[in-house]
């Protein structure tokens, strides 16, 4: 039913060109059986008496209609594929869009992997299932109950061989198609793992290589393999074993029409032409119901993927995205009231009833221990995540109640990890203000202290930049993150331990110069950061440990009053003595 709903759904805006398959199909198919009977003719008018006349206006007459039934096959299946690529792509996009709107726990819940399959090859199943139901399934009920009407015309006492071949074939499908559709789901699955482990070897190339785990690497990807290998070899067996049963079926059934037609031509009970056209309405049928075959041998595959893309795109997102009815904050104060967050499964809170107010235009600093909630903390503000208790605000008004536009607006993120985009230097920091000058993008690497680098480039700011920005050092694809979140000169930035990357020079150099760029402009700056050196100066520390906050001040009284920031500045003084 997924299978059908899916298909019709995506069909309605093309109901024209199906409209078109369906005339043009039925116009070829009609001119097909019309063949045989005057081939009949000929043969028995025509040959058997040596009337040339009727044998020329006959044949042109065949030409004709052969003519007519080209054309109108040509034209059908050139709708039936336009109707088929358009259910694709409008397939893909949506559920594209669909991915973009999920929450970043519903995209971890599904998988990457199995997202990339479901935009990929199961669409591709679907849409090859339209466009063979569109190329033959139109035609070939018209072929079997034509051919059938029309084999009877012509000798009702060989209907009986009719009779036999064709419900034989259906019940060989029937059975195949009870077999190969669990086969079909398990397919489906293990693309999806064999995806999953490519996609981790390739991202994670670098630490495979520096641990030397290519053996192993190899092995995983041998035995997802040969699970697919398995599957897809059982699916062939019974392709196999399909194909000649069909061609013992039509040799069989051949033979039969020539032995007991024969019988019935000597005894005069028909014409040889008569049972030549006989022979061809019956191949005709059965061809018709191979072709019939070859589509409906795709319908457990496809409809095991119609399933995971409607089960996608039927996924309401567990964070709702607000219409932007609420009106753009002129503040950029940030402010977390009794928030509370857990990931689903987890026994306990990663965030605890935590509460902090980030001031308008002053610098907050996130500091805690390795697993006490910092970047989950920093992912509440932009709505990467949402907390399953209290309220996150920006100005007042809580991050729920606006759209994501005005948050990309409002807020400048630079992840933990930095990414950049296949593109180049511009089109990476454009991202998020498509509309940028080359001055504004100067300025934002000015502060990053990115400027320098950059110009160094053969082509400055149209430098390839590799997916991933693979093609840059660590530090200088960090500096580009933090270039990009700066062009649209928004009202808060947050850093999520994006100066680990940098030596302690470049590091001080880009707080000072970022001091001096948010100055003037109100910008609330909130800094996660291990390094204690990059946050002493801030406003404002805000100290995690377990989920909780357990201090809030400026260095100095944060280090007279409090333990667990204590604890971690001197480790850190400790480490560097020893340097």
């Amino acid at each position: 039913m997924s299978l059908l709903r899916l298909t019709l759904a995506y069909l309605r805006p093309y109901k024209a060109w199906v409209a078109a398959v369906v005339v043009l199909q039925s116009i070829a198919t009609i001119a097909s059986l019309y063949l045989p009977s005057l081939n009949a003719r000929i043969i028995d008018q025509g040959v058997a008496q040596g009337d040339t006349d009727f044998i020329w206006s006959t044949g042109v007459r065949m030409l004709l209609v052969c003519l007519l039934q080209v054309a109108a096959a040509i034209a059908g299946i050139y709708f039936g594929a336009r109707a088929a690529m358009a259910v694709g792509r409008d397939m893909r996009r949506d559920v594209f869009r669909k991915v973009d709107s999920l929450g970043t726990l519903d995209v971890s819940r599904f998988g990457t992997a199995t997202l990339i399959t479901r935009n990929t090859n199961d669409v591709q199943q679907v849409q090859m299932l339209v466009l063979m139901t569109l190329n033959f399934m139109v035609s070939t009920p018209i072929m079997c109950a034509g051919g059938i009407v029309m084999a009877l015309r012509e000798d009702p006492g060989l209907s009986w061989l009719v009779w036999v071949s064709v419900p034989l074939l259906f019940v060989v499908v029937t059975a195949l198609v009870v077999k190969l559709l669990p086969l079909f789901r398990v397919m489906q699955e293990r693309i999806d793992g064999i995806n999953g482990v490519l996609r981790e070897q390739i991202v994670g190339i670098r630490v495979i290589r520096a641990f030397v785990r290519e053996g192993f690497e190899s092995e995983r990807y041998r035995e997802a393999n040969l699970r697919l290998t398995d599957v897809s070899v059982r699916v062939g067996n019974l392709f196999v074993l399909m194909f000649p049963v069909i061609m013992m079926i039509l040799h069989l059934a051949t033979a039969a029409v020539l032995w007991f037609g024969g019988h019935r031509v000597d005894s005069g009970l028909i014409e040889v032409g008569a049972l030549t056209a006989f022979l061809q309405y019956l191949l005709q049928i059965l061809v018709a119901v191979m072709m019939g075959v070859f589509m409906v041998m795709m319908i457990p595959r496809a409809a095991v993927s119609a399933e995971r893309v409607q089960e996608l795109l039927g996924t309401d997102p567990t964070m709702v995205v607000a219409t932007g009815s609420a009106p753009t904050p002129s503040s950029g104060e940030v402010e977390l009231r009794d928030v509370t967050f857990g990931y689903p499964g987890a026994e306990l809170p990663v965030l605890d009833h935590v509460s902090f107010v980030a001031p308008q235009g002053r610098t907050t600093a996130i500091v805690g221990s390795t697993g006490s909630g910092k970047s989950t903390l920093l992912s509440l503000v932009p709505r990467l995540f949402d907390a399953q208790s209290g309220t996150v605000a920006i100005g007042g008004t809580p991050v729920q109640d606006l759209s994501r536009e005005q948050l990309a607006t409002l807020i400048g993120y630079v992840p933990q990890k930095p990414y950049l985009f296949s593109g180049t230097i511009a089109s990476n920091l454009r991202f998020g203000k498509p509309d940028a000058t080359e001055d504004e993008l100067w300025e934002a690497l000015r502060v990053a202290q990115a400027e320098d680098f950059v110009r160094e480039k053969s082509d400055v700011l149209d430098e390839n930049v590799a997916q991933g920005g693979t093609n840059v050092s660590g530090g200088q694809r960090q500096r580009l993150c933090i270039a990009r979140a700066l062009v649209g000169r928004p009202r808060v930035l947050l850093f999520d331990d994006s100066f680990s990357a940098l030596d302690v020079t470049t590091d001080a150099r880009l707080r000072e110069s970022l001091a001096e760029a948010t100055a003037d402009t109100g910008t609330t700056v909130i800094i996660v950061a291990q390094r204690i050196a990059t946050i002493r100066s801030a406003d404002q520390i805000v100290v995690l440990d377990g989920g909780k906050v357990v201090g809030t001040g400026t260095h100095e009284q944060l280090l007279e009053s409090n333990e667990t920031y204590r604890e971690i500045v001197e480790s850190q003084m400790s480490a560097e003595e020893v340097a």
